[in-house]
């Protein structure tokens, strides 16, 4: 809001008024949400019709065109894909506009994840700037800053797109100028916050031409232009002109551009060189039709991202963790709230829930998701307000969708208007002792599920109960969190897309939930623990032996029981010490990690407490300072599960669940858990893009700054391996992770710090983050074979947990309804990705929404609620696993038929936007495939019925006969 009022709208007003005013004259824009603000709050009619005569023309471009320039190293593939298709729908709908080309110069490396995503959403080219400071040098020199990313290894040359790296000038306009003490080409100087200067004289106003220094700056101009085309095999050269936070008075700034232009133009033969006004479209285009034949590149992604020496950006990686924490919560909860509503549109059309009403409450969840995947959100490098804007916003849109689910739930099951359910996801709601309280408990995932959900309750001599009556295995403890409350953990069978109603009834005498009952073992001086020979206990389930030191209180192995193979495995918390004064050398802050030393341990002495039950065993360690210390700035509360006769419990034996408190850190500290084993790993690690796809993480050794580059992000999975075991993490948040020595694998739990370098000052960017986080991560260790099957599966069962819906219950039983009559369900090598209304007004028929464009006849109707948005994600690669990767027949029909009977099917670009038979992407020559050739899509469902390749993202509109 605050960019809008000082600059932001300046821009589009002013850029609109000057392109209307020069036929030459042309402008890109990027982000979705500051143009909608402009639209739907600034723009007067007139404007709105320039705009569409210029994106008619050509002269304005819109490219991207997601809500926001999005990062890639923390965001998930999910989130990403969201954020896109909601800046593209909305361009559709207005304009019938559809982006193809790429501009993704700010976020801080690049994903191979991200080409993919551009190719099937239809874009022709891909274009990045911010990559490893010493590659972009070499690539510069030897001509290959362009070249076609095949960035799937499954997909490879189906899913390719040609990419443009940008120089060693990145994105800005250079501003010296040889002649002058005064800056060139930023003639509207730079944006003041909060409000725009009285007087309309901005600081820092370039050199306005003149008849005396034209020739000049011409020369100028013209010298960097030359130097640049050295760089690249084409006489087409992108000189990028504006930067962040410019073009707020377009008029001053086209008046003096034009006159550099025009006088180049006429001096060409003098200068070697011809300029033009263009768009990104307008040079890819030059590029291409030079014919040329291009290297090809491979899945490697280019993170991390240094700009110098001691600048590796690796902080932001897990900068802010509890936002990127929430971030990750909201998308899941939206998730969840999408397939609920369209389930209840279809199945239930004579429900009495608003259709309207309910879309806004998904609608403002899908911007608050869409808007922090942004590369200064849910990064963390963002000033404390803004940060508070994204979690305001994010927590708004989930109460909304919790209200909303709640009120299905109410309306499916007639309940009496005095009862009350409110939805409290993943968080502990304190029961009533005396009444009733019922859990509605949804999956939404199109699988079947067994899991384990956790209720606070007040007591613990409690019975859970099914719809039915019959008794629901579950566990009750004392809480780790409150001395007053208790743990109940139920265990909860559902099948795909349903949910299920649990009652908690408090019992006398009669007890059915298992009490996990507490051994406290003494706190352990670990200075001293070396003098003693080991004395262990083991902790048990079918899967695992977990077996602890009580020496220590520290883990000492695990032995994965189907092979017999035992692992050595410890684990413990250290803190990189890191400096914030400037003038004593590199600094860490929200970008970077600039580690002094070695990470030091932080803890001298260990507490232990050991709950167990007939469900779960969990084990708590605390771990303070010294031995005499009070309070404990670190916890890990371990949970292995066992699942009784009769349920699948194959995902929760296999899963060795840990949740962390840390917190509050002291000042410039970075908190990591190392986990040390005897697999001889060569230091190898292997981490996810965007919990798309997995990248090979060889350390590597720098002459300086080793520790920081050799981190990467986790988004959802990392691992460690050798010839025969396998350990895999799963995270429900982004974090940095590093392999630092053989067999060792770290994750950075949290940052506090404090530094002085003037921009960060200027921008509040400091990290003084003194909150106490709480992830979680799933560790599964076992052969190749054993992990393969079950990691995808697993990080998708930890994103997607069940949503927990809490009411109370007085005296009447909720109505037996078909609550698992029409389950949806993926074989288990496919992901159903998306389910959703997404309420666009748009034909899918693209010339008739382009005469419906240009006739104006939009009309403000209401939402399309006809239309479903179906994705159907393949989880696996190309002979990844003997089975899982093989391609798969899904019958839409058949998967669908609980909602209604499908009507017809229509398959989309990854966005919406295209009919996939009508796209056709250029082809860009390789050595591998000389012929220049136009791209087409997958094959077309005949009757319904799809086969899904390893890797694709399929899209399709869904319709449904009316009841």
């Amino acid at each position: 809001q605050e960019s809008m009022h000082a600059y932001a709208a300046n821009v589009y007003t002013t850029v609109i008024e000057e392109l209307m005013k020069g036929k030459q004259r042309k402008f890109i824009a990027v982000e979705q949400e500051f143009f909608r603000l402009w639209w739907d709050m600034v723009a007067t009619d007139t404007q709105k019709q320039q705009v569409h005569q210029l994106l008619q023309e050509g002269r304005l471009e819109f490219v991207i065109g997601g809500q926001v320039m999005h990062d890639e190293a923390v965001t998930l593939i999910d989130d990403q894909i969201l954020q896109l298709t909601e800046g593209h729908g909305f361009l559709y709908e207005t304009f019938g506009f559809r982006p193809q080309f790429s501009w993704h110069v700010d976020p801080f490396g690049a994903s191979a994840t991200t080409p993919t995503l551009f190719a099937l959403a239809g874009f022709n080219a891909h274009l990045i700037s911010r990559i490893d400071y010493d590659l972009k040098a070499d690539m510069q020199k030897n001509k290959k800053l362009q070249f076609v990313w095949q960035g799937s290894p499954s997909l490879s040359e189906r899913q390719e797109i040609f990419t443009h790296v940008m120089d060693q000038y990145s994105y800005c306009t250079p501003s010296q100028l040889p002649f002058s003490n005064r800056s060139g080409f930023f003639w509207n100087g730079f944006a003041t916050f909060p409000d725009p200067p009285k007087d309309g004289v901005y600081p820092n106003m370039s050199l306005p031409v003149t008849d005396a220094n034209l020739h000049l700056y011409a020369q100028t101009m013209v010298a960097n232009i030359k130097q640049r085309a050295a760089w690249f095999q084409t006489g087409d050269v992108l000189w990028p002109w504006g930067c962040d936070k410019q073009f707020f008075n377009a008029s001053v700034q086209y008046s003096n551009m034009d006159l550099l232009v025009d006088y180049i133009n006429e001096h060409s033969g003098e200068f070697g060189v011809t300029v033009q006004y263009a768009t990104v479209s307008d040079y890819f285009q030059a590029v291409y039709s030079r014919n040329l034949t291009w290297e090809t590149r491979d899945s490697q992604d280019f993170l991390p991202y240094s700009t110098e020496p001691f600048q590796a950006w690796t902080g932001f990686y897990t900068s802010r963790s509890t936002l990127k924490g929430i971030a990750r919560r909201a998308s899941s909860l939206l998730y969840a709230g999408e397939s609920f509503f369209t389930q209840y549109v279809w199945k239930h059309p004579e429900g009495s829930v608003c259709k309207c009403k309910a879309l806004k409450q998904l609608q403002s969840l899908r911007w608050a998701v869409s808007e922090v995947q942004h590369h200064d959100g849910i990064t963390g490098t963002e000033s404390p307000k803004v940060k508070d804007m994204y979690m305001n916003n994010l927590m708004y849109g989930m109460l909304n969708v919790k209200k909303l689910m709640a009120s299905i739930i109410f309306d499916v099951n007639n309940a009496k208007k005095n009862g009350e359910v409110s939805s409290s996801v993943y968080t502990k709601n304190s029961g009533k002792p005396d009444v009733d309280q019922y859990v509605v408990v949804y999956n939404p995932l199109a699988w079947n599920i067994t899991t384990f959900v956790t209720v606070s309750v007040s007591n613990e001599a409690v019975s859970v109960y099914d719809e039915l009556g019959h008794s629901v295995p579950a566990q009750v403890q004392s809480s780790v969190e409150s001395q007053s409350t208790y743990d109940l953990y139920i265990l909860v069978a559902i099948s795909g897309l349903s949910y299920r109603k649990y009652s908690i009834k408090p019992v006398n005498g009669k007890q059915s939930a298992f009490i996990g009952r507490s051994i406290k073992y003494e706190r352990r001086d670990l200075t001293r623990a070396d003098q003693q020979s080991p004395r262990l206990f083991p902790v048990v389930n079918s899967c695992y032996q977990i077996v602890f030191d009580q020496n220590t209180n520290l883990m000492h192995s695990i032995t994965q029981r189907e092979t017999n193979q035992t692992v050595q495995f410890t684990q413990e918390f250290l803190e990189y010490h890191v400096n914030g004064d400037t003038t004593k050398g590199p600094i860490s802050d929200n970008y970077l990690f600039a580690p002094n030393a070695s990470a030091v341990p932080v803890s001298k002495a260990v507490g232990l407490e050991v709950m167990s039950g007939n469900l779960m065993t969990e084990i708590r360690q605390y771990f303070y300072s010294n031995v005499t210390s009070q309070d404990y700035i670190y916890a890990v509360y371990t949970r292995l599960y066992s699942v009784p006769e009769g349920y699948d419990g194959e995902l929760l034996c296999h899963r060795i669940e840990q949740e962390y408190s840390v917190g509050p850190l002291e000042l410039n500290r970075e908190a990591v858990l190392r986990t040390s084993t005897n697999l001889n790993t060569r230091q190898l690690l292997y981490t996810d893009n965007n919990g798309y796809q997995m990248q090979k993480r060889p350390f590597k050794a720098y002459v300086n700054n080793t520790v920081a580059r050799n981190y990467y992000p986790m988004v959802q999975t990392a691992y460690i391996e050798d010839d025969t075991t396998r350990l895999m993490l799963l995270a429900e948040r982004a974090h940095g992770v590093s392999s630092q020595g053989n067999g060792q694998v770290e994750v950075m739990l949290h940052r506090r710090l404090w530094n002085n370098l003037q921009w960060n000052l200027n921008n509040s960017l400091t990290l003084n983050d003194s909150s106490v986080v709480h992830p979680v991560i799933w560790l599964i260790l076992g052969t190749k074979t054993v992990t393969n099957t079950l990691y995808r599966t697993s990080g998708l069962a930890l994103e997607h947990r069940p949503v927990v819906m809490f009411g109370a219950l007085s005296g009447d039983k909720p109505k037996q309804n078909s609550v698992h009559d029409s389950p949806v369900t993926v074989p288990p090598s496919l992901h159903l990705q998306t389910l959703s209304i997404p309420g666009w007004r748009y034909s899918s028929d693209h010339a008739e929404q382009v005469r419906t464009i240009r006739r104006g006849k939009q009309k403000e109707s209401d939402a399309d609620f006809s239309r479903v948005l179906l994705r159907i994600r393949h989880l696996y690669e190309v002979g990844e696993d003997p089975v899982l990767s093989q391609p798969v027949m899904v019958d839409l029909k058949s998967l669908l038929k609980g909602l209604g009977s499908v009507m017809a099917v229509e398959e989309r670009s990854l966005t919406g936007t295209w009919d996939v038979n009508t796209l056709e992407r250029w082809k860009w020559k390789t050595a591998q495939y000389p012929g220049k050739r136009l791209f087409n899509s997958t094959e077309t469902s005949e009757d319904y019925i799809v086969t899904v390749h390893p890797k694709e993202i399929r899209t399709f509109f869904v319709y449904f006969q009316v009841q």
